[in-house]
């Protein structure tokens, strides 16, 4: 782990948040694509009605992340949401060794290759063989997709109680504002992060966010990708957090559906 892509310190610069009140906990980093964008980072932690609690692309665990967790309950999942968000996966475990570990396919295989430490995978999720239950406590309370068109094997958590979807690399929301909130650096500042900031903004028709998904995340697979979008469409989320950029609150299916309109609109038409 590069101190370019992620701080040496993460506990002086990350920002912990409660975006609902023992339920919806947000760990948010700076961090740094190919070491010069500032694109953020973002774990997210789900307490359940029973108490349980489900980690999202979990980052550093600090002290001060074990502390939360140790106020909210006990961990019992922990999902690397893609093939990219799984670099504190062997800490967690390490640190929560009965929560069971879910990823999309190809991640064990990567992360065998990359020489990570050795985590035991509970469920991968297969475009052949799709998953439909996680446990009781869960199913209660999440609608997931694997998006497996995705260019980075992509998973998608709604959940219910608290109407929040949880996403990766489905869409960014930049600039990385919170994240970089405590660095004492501008989330916009530098030539590099302005233009990739430009093709990964929801702000006004979000155009150019919408020519990235569709000529190139979505273009392996574009008919597999708008099945997808349109059953994640059908969930009653209002509020979005993404791993890169700050969180949406209020009108996440709004801005969903501009970003995703033209996949929207071509499984509507069947392509």
């Amino acid at each position: 782990m590069s101190s370019k892509l992620v701080p040496s310190d993460p506990a002086k610069v990350m920002v912990i948040r409660d975006v609902v009140p023992r339920v919806i906990t947000t760990l948010s980093v700076p961090f740094w694509r190919f070491g010069r964008i500032k694109v953020g980072g973002r774990g997210t932690i789900v307490r359940l009605q029973s108490g349980a609690l489900a980690v999202f692309s979990p980052v550093a665990l600090t002290d001060d992340v074990k502390a939360k967790v140790s106020s909210l309950g006990e961990v019992k999942y922990i999902a690397a949401l893609d093939a990219e968000h799984h670099i504190f996966l062997g800490p967690w475990h390490q640190a929560y060794p009965n929560a069971q570990v879910l990823g999309p396919e190809t991640l064990p295989e990567k992360r065998d290759k990359q020489g990570n430490e050795k985590v035991p995978f509970a469920f991968v999720f297969q475009k052949s063989k799709p998953i439909t239950s996680i446990s009781p406590e869960f199913d209660a309370e999440f609608d997931w997709e694997y998006v497996s068109a995705h260019l980075n094997k992509e998973l998608v958590f709604h959940h219910r109680p608290s109407k929040t979807l949880i996403t990766a690399d489905l869409m960014f929301n930049l600039p990385a504002t919170e994240q970089f909130s405590k660095t004492g650096v501008d989330a916009k500042s530098g030539i590099l992060t302005k233009i990739f900031g430009a093709l990964q903004s929801t702000a006004g028709t979000a155009v150019w966010q919408k020519r990235v998904i569709w000529y190139g995340t979505s273009a392996s697979d574009r008919k597999g990708f708008n099945e997808s979008v349109a059953r994640i469409n059908k969930w009653g989320f209002e509020r979005i957090v993404a791993c890169h950029g700050d969180v949406i609150e209020g009108e996440g299916k709004g801005v969903f559906e501009k970003v995703f309109g033209w996949h929207l609109e071509a499984a509507k038409k069947g392509n």
